[in-house]
Formats: structure tokens, sequence, C-alpha cells
């Protein structure tokens, strides 16, 4: 069983910064990928970041403000978000997406996700 628990949302006036956590544990072999996504209310779940081994990818909504970054040793992965706009507002879930253990058998996790409010 593998867990994913983000952290760190919270309000925040437009033009502030947040940093979002995200922590895999539980039988874990190896991380392939951990990547941010988030919701607002009445849209679809969107992609926001994903960070692999060979690199990261980013919605173009967020090219520039966010940056994705990766704690290997504690299977984390971060989330710096600057210059927030109210367009940012949503629930930004985690998923993690790797191997349980030498048998490759596969896990694909996603947290409860963490509130980001970004207003005046």
């Amino acid at each position: 069983q593998v867990q994913v628990v983000e952290s760190g949302g919270g309000l925040v006036q437009p033009g502030g910064s947040l940093r979002l956590s995200c922590t895999a544990s539980g039988s874990i072999f190896s991380i392939n990928a951990m990547g941010w996504y988030r919701q607002a209310p009445g849209k679809q779940r969107e992609m926001v970041a994903i960070i692999t081994n060979a690199g990261s990818t980013y919605a173009d909504s967020v090219k520039v403000r966010f940056t994705i970054s990766r704690d290997n040793g504690k299977n984390t992965a971060y989330l710096q978000m600057n210059n927030l706009k109210h367009d940012d507002k949503a629930v930004y879930s985690c998923n993690a997406d790797g191997y349980q253990n030498s048998d490759y058998e596969r896990f694909d996790d996603w947290g409860q996700g963490t509130q980001v409010t970004v207003a005046s």
C-alpha cells in the first residue's frame, strides 16, 4: 500500500507565494513520476506540473510562476507557486506512480488534496 499526503495549501493574496509538499510513503521500491493537478469549482481537473527522472513539464498557465522539485530520498515533491492569481484558486492534488517492489508491481496513487485560495 502506498499513501500520498499533501500539505501547504492556504489563503494568499494575489501576487503572493505558497509552497505545497507531497510525500509518498508505504511500500515503495521506486517512483517514476510525481505530479500536481488542480481542480477549480465547476471545472475539470487539469495537470499543473509533473516531475520525472527525465525532467519536468508544466501547464502553460503556470510556466515561469510555478516550480516543481523533488527530494528522492524523502519521496517528496514540492510545488513552489509564485505570483499567484485568482485563477490559481483550486484544490491541488498530488499523484505518485512507481513500483512497490523488485517484481515491478505498479502503484498509482492520489492524495486527498489541499485547498489553495487566492483572494484580496
